[in-house]
C-alpha cells in the first residue's frame, strides 16, 4: 500500500484530560531517605510530575518531531508509522532503525542527521507502540512483526534490500529479518546485553570473565527481570493502572531510563526532563503501554527462528549496558564480522552516543550492497 504523509496532532482534550489527572495524583507512602531503592524515588517522580503538570509542552515537542518527514502505510493488515528520510534522488542505502521497550522511534532523532550522508533511512515504530496500529488479536511476536517490517522495506517502500539497526526488542526483530529474509538484509547492526542464559546447560570450560558474567545475569534475574516477567505473562493486569495514572506510567518507564542507562544514578545526566516526557507522553496519548507490553508475552511464546544468521552481522558492546557481556560467550555462537567494544553508553545507545554509533554503522556499511 502507498505511504500515506502524517503529521502527529494529540486533541487537545486528551493533553487537558492528561493534565487533570497529573493534578489529581495520589501518592503512595514512602520510606524516609529510601532513595531508588525500593524502586522510583520518591522526591524524584514527585518531581517530575510537576514539570509535566505545569512547565513541560507537548505542543513543542510535538512541532519537533513534526520536522521528520513521517508517514503511515498499511502493511501486514496494520498502520505503520514511520520516518522516513531519503537522500536526494533516494539512491542511497536503506537503513532500518529499530527501538524497544520502553523507547519509542523518538529515541532514533538524535542519531538521524548524523546518518543521513550515507543512507535512506526508516524508523517505524513498532507494531503497538507509539503510532502504529496495535494487534487486537494474539501472536504479535518478534517474528511476526519482522514480516511485517520487511514488508514495509521491499513492498511499500520499494527498497530490495536494506540495512538494520536494533536495540533491545528491535534487534530481536532485525535478528527475525536476517533470518528469513537472508536474501534481502544487507546486514544486521545490534549490540546490548542480553541476560537469557541456559544455567542447565553452560559450558563446562568457562573463562572467568564468562564466570563474572554468568554470575551478573543470575543477579539481574534476581534484582531487575521482574518487570519483563510480569510483562510476559501478566501485561493486561499492570496495563490497568499505567493505562489509567500518567504519574504510575512515568514511574514505570523513568526507573528503566535511569537503571539502564550509563547515568551514574543520575538520569537528567543522558535525558533531560522534556526527552523523558517527550517519550513518556507518546505512551500516554496513543495508549500503547499495554500492546508495547504485550510483545513480551506474545514473544516467549513464539520466539520465532534464532541461530546464527546468513548475512554479515556487527555489534557494538558497550561495558556500560546493563552489564558487560565478554567476547569469549559471544564467540561460542560464532564471532560476528565486526565486533568493537566501547566504555561510555548504555542501552539507549543511539540516544546516549548517537555519535559513536553513526560512525561504527558507516564504517560497516560502508562497502556493503
Amino acid at each position: 500500500m502507498e505511504a500515506q504523509a502524517f503529521r502527529i496532532s494529540i486533541p487537545q482534550p486528551v493533553l487537558d484530560d492528561l493534565h487533570a489527572r497529573l493534578g489529581r495524583t495520589r501518592w503512595p507512602d514512602a520510606i524516609a531517605g529510601s532513595g531508588w531503592n525500593y524502586g522510583v524515588d520518591a522526591a524524584f517522580i514527585r518531581d517530575l510530575v510537576e514539570y509535566w503538570r505545569d512547565t513541560f509542552d507537548w505542543r513543542r515537542q510535538e512541532a519537533a518531531l513534526n520536522r521528520f518527514p513521517q508517514f503511515r502505510a498499511e502493511t501486514g493488515g496494520f498502520r505503520v508509522h514511520f520516518i522516513h528520510v531519503r537522500q536526494g534522488d533516494g539512491g542511497k542505502k536503506p537503513l532500518l532503525l529499530l527501538h524497544g521497550w520502553p523507547s519509542s522511534f523518538y529515541q532514533m532523532t538524535r542519531i538521524i542527521p548524523l546518518l543521513g550522508g550515507s543512507f535512506d533511512i526508516v524508523v517505524p515504530s513498532l507494531i503497538g507502540y507509539g503510532f502504529s496500529d496495535a494487534a487486537r488479536a494474539p501472536g504479535m511476536s518478534v517474528g511476526r512483526m519482522a514480516e511485517i517490517f520487511h514488508r514495509l522495506m521491499t513492498g511499500t517502500l520499494g527498497y530490495r534490500r536494506y540495512a538494520i539497526r536494533g536495540g533491545d526488542l528491535g534487534a530481536g526483530v532485525a535478528s527475525q529479518m536476517a533470518q528469513v529474509h537472508p536474501e534481502a538484509v544487507i546486514g544486521t547492526h545490534t549490540g546490548g546485553t542480553y541476560p537469557w542464559v541456559d544455567f542447565e546447560h553452560l559450558p563446562s570450560d568457562l573463562t572467568p570473565a564468562e564466570r563474572e558474567f554468568i554470575a551478573n545475569v543470575k543477579q539481574w534475574r534476581d534484582q531487575e527481570m521482574a518487570y519483563a516477567m510480569l510483562h510476559a505473562t501478566k501485561p493486561q493486569t499492570l496495563a490497568c493502572a499505567l493505562n489509567d495514572s500518567p504519574a504510575g506510567l512515568a514511574a514505570w518507564i523513568v526507573e528503566k531510563f535511569r537503571r539502564w542507562s550509563d547515568c551514574g544514578g543520575n538520569v537528567e545526566t543522558r535525558f533531560t526532563k522534556d526527552e523523558l516526557l517527550t517519550t513518556i507522553t507518546i505512551y500516554w496519548v496513543t495508549e500503547t503501554i499495554n500492546s508495547s507490553m504485550r510483545l513480551y508475552y506474545e514473544t516467549m511464546r513464539d520466539p520465532g527462528s534464532w541461530g546464527r544468521p546468513a548475512v554479515p552481522q556487527a555489534l557494538l558492546m558497550s561495558g556500560k549496558d546493563l552489564f558487560p557481556t565478554p567476547h569469549e560467550w559471544i564467540a561460542r555462537q560464532g564471532m560476528p564480522e565486526r565486533y568493537t567494544e566501547i566504555d561510555r553508553g548504555g542501552h539507549f545507545l543511539e540516544w546516549e552516543e548517537p555519535a559513536l554509533v553513526a560512525g561504527d554503522i558507516i564504517e560497516f556499511f560502508r562497502d556493503r550492497e
